[in-house]
Formats: C-alpha cells, structure tokens, sequence
C-alpha cells in the first residue's frame, strides 16, 4: 500500500491517468470528495460507499485499487473489503433465526443479527443438541428412524477412540439421497433442480432439469443398478467430469444404498488403479471421453488400462460408440434398456443407519498411499448445513462451483445446493473462458464457488468483461491461498459482493474456518470458526494459544464436530488424528489469527502439499521425480507460496549423484519432471522450480526435514 496516495490526496490527473476521460474522472473525484466528507478519509464506511456507489466493473482495475489501498493505506490490520447491512442481515437464514430465538439462545447477550453472531457461533459449540436440531429443521431433513439423542458422549476408553467427542445421532435411520430429492421447503415438482449447459453450446438456450424428471431419472438408475447383482453397500466407483449424468448416477447409488467412490477424471491409470482396489470396487461409471472444445480426451481408456471392475460407458456422442468396450462392459443406453418398463416408478430409498458409508473420497497422506476417507449419511448435513449458514444458501438461490465428484467440493456442492432447496449450476467443460462466464451470467447464479487459479485466470485473460455477474449474492472459496489483489477484482466484477473463504478438509465434509454474510470480511481471511466448531492454534509448546489472542502456529481442532470423519479404510483413524494431540484433532495447516481477530491459512505443517486445490503427499511427487534423469540420486517436493500471496507452487530440489560433471540443465530437468507427474499422477500439477543442492536436510532417523527446507527455499 505504501505507493498508493490517501484518497484525500488524490487528483483528478491520477484518475485520468488510468485511461479514465476527463469528463467521468471529474464525477468520480466530485462523488469521491463527497463520500470522504460524509464519512472520513479511510475508514470502512468509506471504502463501504465508495464500492457500492463509486466502482463499477466497467472502470479500470487500477482504479478500484487506487480506491481500496488508497482508503486503507493508514489502517493497521485486516481492512474490510465488505461490511453487513443490518436490514440485509435480518433477512439471511441466520438473521431470521436469531430475530425467532436470539433471546431464547442467548438470553441478555442477544442484540441483533450482526452483532450477537459470534455469540450465536460459541452457542453452536456449547449448545450443539439445540444447535442441531435446529438447523436439520430448517432445512427440512427427514429421518426414518429418530435417534435416542443428538449427541451421545462416550465415557469408556474404547468409546472414546471409535468416536472422540462422542457419537453423533445414534440410533437414527435416514438415506441423503432421498432427502435430496423430496418435496420440502416449499418445494414443488415443477421446482428446477439442475441447470446446465455444455461447452460449445454458449448461445443456446440454459437445459432445465425439474424436481418431477430428477426424481424419475434417478428412480430409472437406481433400478438399473439393481440388475447388476451387488451386494447391498457395494462400492461403486464416478470417474466423469461433473455433468447432469454423473449427478444422477451419484444420487442413484446413495439411493439405493450403494457407496460411491469418487475418482476425479484428471487422474492418470496409475491413480485411478490404486483407489479402485483401496474401495475394492465392483463397477464404475464413466465415459468414452472428456470433450474441450474441439478436443476429445479419452476416459474410457485410461479406466481400462487401470484395469477397472465392470464399467458402465457414457458416450459423450449419445449412442454412437466410437470405442470398443472390453467384455463385460456395458454402455449407459444398454443398461438402461434393462429397465425401460420403470419409467416413472417410484424406488423407494433404503434406509440406512446414519453412520453408513455413502461416499469414499481420497486426499493425500504422507505416505505416499491416499486416505481413503468415507463419508457417511450425516457428512452431507455438515456441508449443507455450512451453505445454510455461511454462504446463506436458501431456497431460489442457484448454486455454481467449478468442480469434479473426485474432489470433496462436488459432493459438496451437490448436497449444500439440493438438501436446503437452491438449484445446481453445471458448465460440462472448461470454467476458464468466455463461456463459463457467459453461463454464470445467463443462469443467473446468486453464489458462484471458485479456487483461486481460476481467479486468476479470468482475471489475466479479461474473458469475463461485459458479462452481468450482478445477480451473484455471495462468492465462496476454498482449495488454495488465495491473493489479495486477485480476489478485489472478482469482487469487482459483481458489484463488491462478499468473498466466504472456506478452508476445511475431505475428512471434515466442510469447514472448520469461513466467514458470514453477518461479519465483516477481509479478503484472503476468514472471519469465523464454522458452526459447531472450535479452533485452536498451538503454541512452540503445544499448548493452545488464548483464543482471543493473536499468534501463529498449527493448527486443532475440538473433537466434536459433527459430520467429520471417524473412520479410514486404510489406516488407524485414531492414530492419524488423535494420537499425541491429548484431546484435539489434528488438522496439520499452519494458522494465523490475526491482531484484528480473522484468521489466515499459511499452508502444511506435513509433508502434505496443496497444488491447484489438490492435496497430495511430496513422497507421491517425489517417488515420481526419482526416476526422471540417471544422474538424479533424490528429490525433494514442497510447496512454495508466491511473493505476495495465493496458492502454492511446486518446487522440486535435487541432489545429483554425480556433481562433478558440467552444470546440469534445470530447465530441461523441469520440462521432464512435467512430463513425468503429468503423465503418471495428474495432468494439472507443474513444477514452477527445480533448484540444486548438495544434500537434503534430515533427522537423526533419516527423514527429510521438507519443513526446513520450505524455509530455506521459500524465497526463490
């Protein structure tokens, strides 16, 4: 900010030097006069007014930073990029719930939305039987069989490592899938429940599904998988890009008390392999291929050369095959005609005791082997209860997020959407153009989802200027840092809507860190504990640090939180989280809160690394790395954030065997490592640096030291 004037010393010269004309600098800089003398030089009533009545996205960027450094260039921590309004707030799903219970909740300590919220906040950990029940009756969740209680805590010491914190809804029979797809919440069957467009089609007109053909769609599948002969909570494997299809078929097995198994369609064979026989899946859906643009990239293949169980084949061409399936495989038109005559009826659900499997999701350990993380019937009511509450997700909203069923946001999105009532957003390619932009505006979505680097993507390639983004409510974000700069602009484009950050975790099913619609918000910070959760930053001692004093260190969490994980399908669930950490959860992130009270997310603590919002362990890059080159002896991956902040990049430092010979080529070795982990573990991961060293730092038993060597190298 130290470049940028005060807004009181700004001229009408600096704004026409941003190509702005004479005649609209002169009525911004009268205006901008008007609002300093209304409501000071630098304060965030000031910035509040200059975004809402002074920016518009037609204006250079250069201004609206001139603008934002320019109020803020004096203030000392956290500048509030968006401010609440209180008759606003009365309105959201939490203000109209504390204006019903505010007093009843929080006795004298009740105000008003606004100011009573991070009351409300610590309710939902101290209260958590009110808190929940309340909330699963909001959104209108319906169980089969009532639980004994809400939570059950547990005394004895094995209750204790199966369920740290305590076991939540025992007894209680419900199916996700069903309260998916059932008329709640004023629900109609006329209601639109998916809305999509594929890539190429950007002038057509928006595909429209309603709640009457979903339900029937999904009733069609789930009597289709029933002519498959699986066993009652078989795994199924999803490897599809994130279409209507896919969403159905997902829907389709939970219904039928299948579990999917998610596998993200970037995976190479190798990937796709391992978490089919972790699952020990019977059958996986997926298609001929992925269509970008002009581009058919072939699916099918790779699941084959994983040597996938039965596959059930999409064609992206509708009945025209231009693959040939392997024995045993079948086509989605094939299997379907199997059960042409059920057109229509109705599948009834199967119930299941909430702590069934539904889902195995992946992420990265440390061992080079993923976790193989289930979800269970109450995982979805975690993360649609934090739509409900952070990102205010209601009935009328239509919800957008670029994302992928391998990836915990695609469940997420699915259920945060469909469980409180909104509409689903699907773009079937690419989100970095034009027409994902052209899709936002033409579906008229209220809360668009987004990773940082396809922030910045849109924001180097200018491919969403001239779009209307002004029907968006909120913008949420998740999977990486995120970048100051970067995020003022995507605030830019909608008009200065808020940005929630959300930083959780597979095994969580949401958040433990996000923000509110009820605080204010500072970009790349999150404002608030999620609902029902606790945090803790320990100390150099491991000791929590007062939650109400600043300081940085890793990061736990309270054990009770519902819908986290209390099971691995391969490893110790208690060991990996529990173990040493007396009664906290461990997480593994480095976290900040600040002197202003936000919180700031600095990356692994492990060896775990985060690239393009994927997790994945150094040893799985590295185990990769090694064989690149004869003349390299080891490798070491970690992830480096970028001067001024955003998500990490990946650097790879090599001990040669051999350092007497010339100069190695970097620059080749780097092309190479590409090749390599492009081809072998994903396609989106690149190597941004490859550096030389004489040795790698280790422990005395030998291990790698990555978290020194992040220090060391961290300013290249």
């Amino acid at each position: 900010m130290a470049s940028y004037k005060t807004l009181d010393k700004i001229t009408i010269a600096d704004i026409t030097n941003l190509q702005i004309s004479p005649n609209v600098a002169e009525t911004l800089y009268l205006r901008l006069n008007e609002i300093i003398q209304e409501c000071g030089n630098g304060t965030p009533e000031t910035w509040k007014n200059i975004s809402t009545q002074l920016l518009n996205p037609n204006l250079p960027f250069e201004f609206h930073q001139l603008m934002y450094y320019g109020c803020y260039k004096d203030f000392e921590h956290d500048p509030p990029a968006w401010i609440p309004d209180l008759d606003n707030a009365f309105s959201t799903n939490v203000g109209q719930i504390l204006e019903r219970h505010g007093e009843e909740f929080l006795a004298s300590r009740y105000k008003d939305p606004i100011s009573s919220f991070s009351n409300f906040q610590e309710f939902s950990v101290s209260n958590p039987n009110v808190y929940w029940k309340m909330v699963l009756g909001e959104m209108g969740i319906s169980l089969s069989v009532a639980p004994s209680c809400i939570l059950l805590e547990h005394s004895s010491e094995d209750g204790c490592k199966s369920y740290p914190g305590g076991q939540w809804f025992p007894g209680a029979f419900m199916n996700s899938a069903e309260n998916c797809l059932s008329l709640k919440r004023n629900r109609s069957m006329d209601d639109i429940m998916i809305i999509w467009r594929d890539e190429g089609a950007d002038d057509l007109p928006l595909n429209h599904m309603t709640c009457k053909e979903l339900r029937e769609e999904v009733w069609l599948v789930a009597h289709a998988l029933e002519t498959l002969g699986l066993d009652k909570g078989s795994a199924i494997a999803i490897d599809m890009p994130m279409n209507v299809t896919a969403v159905i078929i997902y829907l389709s097995i939970v219904l039928a008390g299948y579990v999917v198994v998610s596998i993200a369609d970037s995976f190479a064979p190798l990937e796709i392999s391992t978490r089919l026989k972790i699952s020990n899946a019977k059958a996986i859906f997926t298609q001929d291929f992925i269509v970008r643009g002009d581009k058919n990239i072939p699916l099918y293949s790779r699941v084959t050369e994983a040597e996938a169980p039965m596959a059930i084949v999409v064609s992206v061409r509708g009945s025209n095959f231009s693959v040939n399936l392997r024995d045993g495989d079948m086509s989605w038109t094939a299997m379907l005609e199997r059960v042409k005559h059920l057109k229509g009826v109705d599948f009834k659900a199967f119930h299941q005791p909430i702590e069934t499997f539904t889902n195995i999701l992946f992420s990265s350990g440390t061992t080079g082997e993923p976790k193989a993380i289930p979800w269970t019937h109450a995982t979805p009511l975690k993360a649609a209860a934090d739509a409900w509450c952070h990102m205010d997700i209601r009935k009328g909203d239509i919800v957008a997020w670029p994302t992928n069923l391998g990836w915990m946001m695609g469940p997420w999105l699915l259920y945060a959407s469909l469980l409180n009532g909104a509409s689903m957003a699907l773009y079937n390619g690419s989100p970095l153009g034009s027409g994902f932009a052209k899709f936002v505006q033409d579906a008229k979505v209220t809360m668009l989802g987004v990773v940082p680097s396809i922030v910045r993507a849109w924001k180097n390639s200018n491919c969403i200027d001239g779009y209307d983004w002004s029907r968006i409510r909120c913008f949420s974000s998740t999977g990486e840092a995120s970048n100051v700069d970067e995020y003022l602009w995507l605030m830019g484009r909608a008009c200065y809507k808020p940005v929630i950050e959300y930083c959780g975790g597979t095994e969580i099913g949401g958040a433990f860190a996000t923000g509110s619609l009820l605080q204010a918000q500072s970009i790349s910070s999150f404002s608030t504990p999620a609902m029902g959760c606790s945090l803790f930053i320990l100390g150099s001692d491991g000791t929590p640090i007062p939650q109400n004093k600043p300081g940085t260190g890793e990061l736990a969490l309270s054990p009770t939180m519902f819908g986290a994980s209390n099971t691995l399908l391969n490893a110790n669930h208690y060991d990996v989280y529990f173990m040493g950490m007396a009664v906290l959860r461990r997480h593994g992130d480095e976290f900040e809160r600040t002197s202003g009270g936000y919180y700031r997310a600095h990356g692994r603590t492990d060896d775990t690394m985060n690239l393009g919002g994927i997790k994945v362990s150094s040893i799985e890059i590295e185990r990769i790395c090694n064989a690149v080159g004869q003349n390299v002896l080891e490798t070491a991956a970690i992830g480096v954030p970028p001067v001024g902040g955003g998500p990490e990049q990946l650097l790879i430092a090599v001990v040669f065997k051999n350092s007497s010979t010339s100069e190695p080529n970097l620059d080749q070795l780097k092309m190479a490592f590409n090749s390599s982990l492009q081809k072998k573990l994903n396609p989106l991961f690149k190597v941004s640096f490859v550096v030389s060293v004489s040795s790698l730092p280790r422990t005395a038993s030998n291990k790698i030291m990555r978290r020194v060597l992040r220090q060391q190298l961290a300013k290249l």
